[in-house]
């Protein structure tokens, strides 16, 4: 088995999380069905990711932040965040009660901590906050993990 952890954007808009989904599924399909992908289930990478481990027969492990992540996602998330959870076959909770970005840096290390591998749904730029996925790229980088930089031509940020 691998173990795959995923940081990358959120709010992506809808034709760049058509192609990231795409270039997800493509890069995990190797290491299908002995795949397990770790994610928080942030709106974004973070569904996409876990939703293809799922559909590749993969496992899914989840490790939540803080016990009010889930009221930090946008509305339009929570849907495919509570099916995501309902699907996990091991779910880590923090013991955070705020989502906030030290909750989030914490549980980047807790799957960090249980990877073998990093996929990171990046733009190759700098965090906008404390946690982002350049913070988290980086630190992967000083422990020796495996990274694979996904954004596919095309992706854009809003």
């Amino acid at each position: 088995m691998i173990r795959v952890a995923v940081s990358g954007h959120r709010g992506l808009p809808p034709r760049t999380a058509e192609l990231v989904d795409a270039a997800v599924r493509a890069a995990l399909a190797g290491h299908a069905p002995r795949l397990v992908g770790l994610s928080c289930l942030a709106d974004g990478a973070d569904q996409l990711f876990a939703r293809a481990v799922l559909d590749l027969g993969g496992a899914l492990e989840v490790v939540v932040p803080a016990e009010r992540y889930r009221d930090g996602l946008p509305g339009g998330a929570h849907d495919e965040y509570d099916a995501l959870l309902k699907q996990a076959a091991v779910v880590h909770r923090l013991p955070f009660a705020d989502s906030t970005p030290r909750a989030h840096m914490a549980a980047s290390l807790a799957m960090l901590d249980r990877a073998d591998e990093l996929l990171a749904v990046w733009d190759g730029r700098p965090a906008r906050g404390y946690g982002g996925t350049a913070d988290v790229v980086a630190e992967a980088g000083r422990r020796g993990l495996p990274v694979r930089v996904v954004w596919p031509p095309g992706a854009r940020r809003d």
